[in-house]
């Protein structure tokens, strides 16, 4: 199998530490899909064939040593709602958006061998796992969601499973960074009002920009989160259209990675270090 053929896996060095932890990100290399979104489209609804996406689907989390049937999928529609899940929920959106978990756009559980799996294409996932296993959880923070607070929101659920904010450890995956990341000087303010000037940055070209990242990880770190314990990759999904997906670069006609994150059983393969 060739360089390109394989699926490649994106994976934050602190939560690779945690035993116990499963966590990827997806490359756009792997899969069966042709252009536009060549080729490992993890997306339902981008207008690919159905059939090539549950195949990639498939792919993918067979590449985690896990099975499609115990993934676990939300709507996600752009605001903070999160919904906590169990064994109950497995395969929920695996193969059918429409069985999705309505009106949310971040996911927690307590529960081993629960794979929580959300698709992005610019927009901020953020991985959020306990130091001591109890649980995990995952977000989906655009523009919308990071202002609403999806990120704290996910992070209140983990507290409500018993994990207080000092003991996360939380990663914040590729996403679309500053230097490509235009917005209007009013959405600029609004970050600013939210999370303070620093947020707002310039474009490559010298629009006005947010750093969508940065905004989340202030956010987690106001609600006790160790800054030491936030990570932050700096590439750009814009910038890196070769390796990812992006909807902002490629106006749109393209595909989605996923992120995905459960804590570790005995039929979730040998990922337990992620």
């Amino acid at each position: 199998m060739s360089e390109r053929e394989r699926v490649e896996l994106w994976r934050a060095p602190n939560l690779a530490e945690l035993g116990g932890v499963v966590h990827a990100f997806s490359t756009r290399l792997g899969g069966v899909s042709p252009s536009p979104f060549a080729s490992l489209n993890l997306g339902y609804r981008t207008g690919d064939e159905a059939a090539r996406v549950t195949e990639n689907r498939r792919r993918f989390v067979e590449a985690l040593g896990a099975r499609l049937d115990q993934v676990i999928c939300a709507e996600q529609v752009h605001g903070a709602g999160v919904a906590r899940v169990d064994a109950r929920d497995r395969g929920r959106g695996a193969e059918d958006p429409g069985s999705s978990v309505p009106g949310v756009d971040a996911l927690a559980t307590s529960e081993a061998g629960c794979l929580l799996l959300l698709c992005f294409a610019d927009c901020v996932p953020v991985f959020l796992a306990d130091r001591r296993r109890r649980a995990v959880a995952l977000a989906h923070a655009g523009w919308r969601g990071s202002l609403a607070g999806v990120a704290e929101a996910a992070a209140a659920e983990m507290g409500r499973l018993g994990v207080d904010p000092g003991e996360l450890v939380v990663a914040v995956g590729p996403c679309i960074k500053p230097c490509c990341y235009e917005v209007s000087p009013e959405l600029a303010q609004r970050f600013a009002d939210r999370f303070g000037d620093e947020v707002v940055r310039r474009t490559r070209w010298g629009a006005p920009s947010v750093d969508l990242a940065e905004a989340n990880r202030r956010a987690l770190e106001a609600l006790g989160v160790p800054k030491a314990s936030i990570y932050i990759e700096p590439e750009c999904t814009a910038c890196r259209t070769d390796l990812y997906f992006s909807h902002r670069a490629e106006g749109g006609a393209t595909g989605r990675m996923a992120a995905v994150i459960g804590l570790g059983a005995g039929d979730v393969g040998g990922c337990g270090s992620g």
